[in-house]
């Protein structure tokens, strides 16, 4: 696929699916209860091998789909530490409440804690990406990778200093105490900072895209043009009065949905247990022979 604007939608189209799949299967697991972050976290290590995996054979190969396969299995990376994290599986050592009263040195110690863990993972992954593809042709994993580490270290930083809008909803059980740690502000410093960044790289990146001396070039900096973009979008998605939330809250279950399906499930099984008992119960037809007649019609 050649085509920048077919690339375009597909590339908004995964962030945006793989992003209600992940926020999906998180809030099944909360309603689930009983361990059922872990088994998610568990379940979902082929998508972390595949991804390492499809990342390293993808790494000499500067074609078109070396581009597209190099970037998807950097998403699949990526997206297995995302379902960690809000699973709580890999989040840090701090689980409390930030108390009201906390200095701002305070916060960051304490947000820092709530996080740790899952910084470090992210540290290892982005240099396991390095390694992989160092001294290959092929560098879109590790760039698509690099601008997800980054947006989500401002996006975080962000939300420590202070911004207008925050979707606490989306927060699962295991991290409900995160939410104490975020601040309510109108602006904070380092976000037109973020947003020039942010935009200046993907300007960057079109550039380069233009400029691209093979359709394989072409291709992967147009996939990494807009994903900053995407993330440039999350970012002004802290400060600008949109709906945002409703992208991915009408796929999201809810206790009373569970509840609607454990019923329906409970009545097919019974259902089930009741024809099972008919068909045990129902008499079975046999035929006597007649027997012979003697002579004389005895």
């Amino acid at each position: 696929m050649t085509n920048p604007w077919l690339v375009t939608l597909s590339t908004v189209f995964i962030w945006w699916f793989s992003t209600g799949a992940i926020l999906w299967r998180v809030r099944r697991a909360d309603l689930a209860g009983r361990g059922a972050h872990q088994l998610s976290v568990v379940l979902g290590l082929p998508l972390l091998a595949l991804g390492f995996v499809y990342l390293h054979r993808s790494a000499d190969d500067a074609t078109v789909q070396g581009a597209h396969v190099a970037f998807l299995s950097a998403l699949s990376v990526w997206g297995w530490f995302e379902l960690a994290f809000l699973s709580g599986v890999v989040a840090g050592p701090n689980r409390t409440q930030c108390p009201p009263t906390a200095t701002m040195y305070e916060r960051f110690l304490r947000a820092t804690g709530t996080i740790l863990w899952h910084e470090i993972a992210l540290l290892v992954a982005m240099i396991a990406c390095t390694v992989i593809v160092a001294d290959n042709e092929n560098r879109i994993g590790l760039m698509t990778f690099a601008i997800l580490y980054v947006a989500r270290i401002s996006a975080k930083l962000n939300l420590f200093l202070g911004v207008p809008r925050i979707n606490v909803q989306f927060l699962p059980s295991p991290l409900a105490h995160l939410a104490s740690h975020f601040k309510i502000a109108r602006m904070n410093f380092l976000f037109p900072a973020s947003v020039t960044i942010l935009t200046f790289a993907a300007g960057c990146f079109m550039e380069r895209a233009i400029s691209a001396e093979s359709d394989g070039a072409f291709i992967g900096h147009v996939l990494m043009a807009v994903l900053t973009l995407l993330a440039l979008l999350e970012h002004w998605f802290m400060v600008l009065p949109l709906p945002d939330q409703k992208l991915w809250t009408w796929m999201l279950p809810t206790a009373v949905t569970e509840r609607n399906r454990a019923r329906a499930r409970a009545a097919r099984r019974a259902k089930a247990e009741e024809l099972k008992a008919k068909a045990f119960q129902a008499p079975i037809a046999t035929t006597v022979p007649a027997l012979p007649r003697g002579r004389g019609g005895k």
